[in-house]
């Protein structure tokens, strides 16, 4: 592989570029979601306009490790932002006369488009933090908690941005305006990426070991998937319609209304959420930083995140009707659900860095984030079902026991 003679301004490129996509894609998410719950879409159908983007994230992912161990870090991070502004060029030609069987149909394609954009962009920046962190001791976890913390900001400010841009300029202009900055940002990242971001890697010819022999890589993966399904269980679906309804009078004032106050809370949790990412290395502690010690802090802060959604699930079942009290709780509750679960995020993203053999570190990241992008498929379809015929209560209580299996299987990281 290659180096580069200044990495700090590589890994400052990168990371523009990375946050320049996940506003985009956060955007996008949003826009998404409550344009097509405004217009009559169930719960499921809702959940299946994401499934694709999760499945291709899982193939991706896989792919993603050989294509820049076999062409570089810098070309598959082109093609994610490229991949990007076709899919919103697709999504602005949606007709609303299409049938409704047609229209999740369109979008799921289009956003398996995305899908495969947003994790091809993913694994390049995150691969890139391996080998352009200084070996200093410490380096790696501050640099990937700063990359990954200061993604979920501006992917929690993209969450507001569409909600916004959906009730003021709709929903075409919207994505068209969005596809227009991305090309802005290509052109910006072609003609001024450092030249030596790291390439070809050795045993990039072949599709042989894409799966790691190490087993602490492999074990966290598993964790990772039930993690990311605990949070995207509720994320997706189920809170954003229930916020809406319990905010929203019917009318078109009301819709707008609710728009900006669901997309605002969606915005500040993951923006809270990263900028907990972001702090993490000083909030766990300087000292004591060996891959065991944060192994351990992995499972303990695991186990913390399991009695939040239970404690949620059972105040929604004993309300059994939305009521302002359950609402102030929730919003409280998935706050501290969210500071939680960004710790637990931040120790993830480093031990897998930390694993990760440098010479088969985008294999191994492209592994990692398969489970990832596993986990959040699995929680978007049990978001809709879950939501769909047991509400709320059932929502939040699937959360728990996904949260609860994240943390048994992480409890033998400390072991390997």
């Amino acid at each position: 592989m290659t180096t580069t003679a200044n990495p700090l301004r590589a890994y400052m490129a990168v990371t523009a570029a990375y946050w320049a996509f996940m506003l985009s894609d956060g955007a996008l998410r949003m826009l998404v979601l409550l344009h097509f719950n405004a217009l009559g879409f169930t719960p499921v159908q809702l959940a299946w306009l994401f499934v694709l983007y999760e499945v291709a994230g899982i193939i991706t992912n896989l792919a993603a490790g050989w294509l820049a161990a076999r062409f570089g870090l810098a070309a598959t991070l082109y093609a994610g932002l490229a991949l990007q502004i076709a899919a919103l060029a697709a999504l602005a030609q949606l007709d609303p006369d299409w049938t409704i069987a047609a229209s999740v149909v369109f979008v799921m394609a289009v956003q398996g488009v995305s899908g495969v954009a947003k994790d091809l962009s993913k694994m390049s920046s995150k691969s890139a933090v391996k080998l352009l962190a200084p070996a200093q001791e410490g380096a790696l976890f501050r640099w990937v908690a700063l990359l990954t913390g200061s993604k979920n900001a501006v992917k929690g400010a993209g969450f507001f941005l569409g909600a916004a841009l959906l009730a003021t300029a709709g929903f075409q202009a919207a994505v068209w305006g969005m596809a227009g900055v991305l090309v802005v940002i290509l052109a910006a990242v072609l003609l001024f990426l450092p030249e030596g971001l790291p390439g070809r890697m050795k045993g990039a010819d072949t599709w042989s070991g894409w799966r790691s022999h190490d087993p602490r890589v492999n074990r966290l993966s598993v964790a990772r998937l039930f993690l990311f399904g605990a949070r995207d269980v509720w994320f997706v679906v189920g809170i954003p319609i229930y916020f809406q309804a319990v905010l929203s009078d019917g009318t078109a004032e009301g819709r707008r209304e609710a728009f900006f106050l669901v997309g605002g809370f969606m915005a500040l949790w993951i923006i809270g959420y990263g900028a907990v990412q972001a702090f993490a290395p000083a909030l766990l502690g300087r000292k004591g930083q060996s891959e065991q010690a944060i192994a351990r802090k992995a499972i303990l802060w695991a186990g913390v995140l399991v009695p939040i959604p239970a404690v949620l699930a059972l105040a929604a079942a004993f309300a059994d009707a939305p009521a302002p009290w359950l609402t102030g709780l929730l919003v409280v509750g998935l706050l501290i659900f969210g500071f939680v679960f960004a710790l637990n995020s931040a120790v993830h993203s480093y031990l897998i860095l930390a694993f990760g053999a440098a010479d088969r570190i985008t294999r191994d990241v492209g592994f990692y984030y398969m489970a990832n992008a596993a986990g959040r498929l699995l929680g978007t379809l049990l978001s809709g079902i879950s939501y769909q015929f047991g509400g709320l209560p059932l929502c939040l209580a699937t959360a728990g026991v996904m949260a609860a299996a994240s943390w048994l299987i992480a409890r033998r990281l400390a072991h390997l």
